[in-house]
């Protein structure tokens, strides 16, 4: 995709006196508006998705975008929280329902294989992809912060199940849950390889024989 001017692409707001005040009445819809530019996003990235690019897919002119949504940062941290809401909360979903951190580890890598290369949209994971090459701080920092709570969570879990002796005392809570996290997003980057389904469950066979038993 083919990148807009530089304001466009820091994600500056519209100038004083945009259409965001005028309050006419939106002749789109919204919610196609909206995933329009999460595909765009999950596609390209942050940096790379200009505003006229955004406008192209969504078919809106851009005062409208601003009237919407807001500037292209704004524009992307609700498609972040989309993207969570519809398709990356598999994760948070097998850590709560599954009996044990491993199991739960397990039910995540397994859907990560099919979510990350599901037919009909980008593969990998937005929130992974999203800050390559990413030079505005302040998506760059709220993505890590995303992807390091992640972490935070599968270790939460890890050291859950220590204390219940359900994993060894000398489980390396950290380390564990930092490991699956890289698996997850190389995984993530492998999807977008090419990496079909079947190849990315079998490293997920791999990654769960290094977890200990108790």
């Amino acid at each position: 995709m083919v990148s807009g001017e530089k304001s466009e692409r820091s994600g500056a707001a519209a100038p004083s006196g945009a259409a965001r005040t005028r309050g006419r009445p939106r002749s789109f819809d919204r919610a196609t508006a909206l995933e329009a530019a999460l595909l765009a996003f999950w596609e390209h990235g942050y940096e790379a998705t200009s505003v006229s690019d955004l406008t192209r897919v969504m078919d809106i002119g851009a005062p409208s975008l601003y009237a919407a949504f807001g500037d292209k940062r704004s524009l992307f941290e609700e498609v972040v929280q989309e993207y969570g809401a519809r398709y990356g909360s598999f994760g948070d979903r097998a850590l709560a329902e599954e009996p044990t951190a491993r199991a739960g580890v397990e039910r995540m890598l397994r859907e990560a294989a099919a979510e990350y290369t599901a037919p009909g949209r980008p593969h990998g994971c937005l929130v992974i992809h999203a800050a390559a090459n990413c030079s505005t701080a302040e998506v760059e920092e709220s993505l890590r912060e995303r992807r390091n709570a992640n972490i935070a969570a599968i270790e939460g879990r890890i050291a859950a199940d220590v204390d219940g002796g359900v994993l060894p005392p000398d489980t390396d809570a950290a380390a564990l849950a930092r490991y699956t996290g890289a698996m997850i997003q190389g995984m993530s980057q492998q999807a977008r390889d090419g990496a079909t389904r079947a190849e990315l469950e079998a490293l997920a066979e791999i990654a769960l024989a290094v977890w200990p038993r108790g």
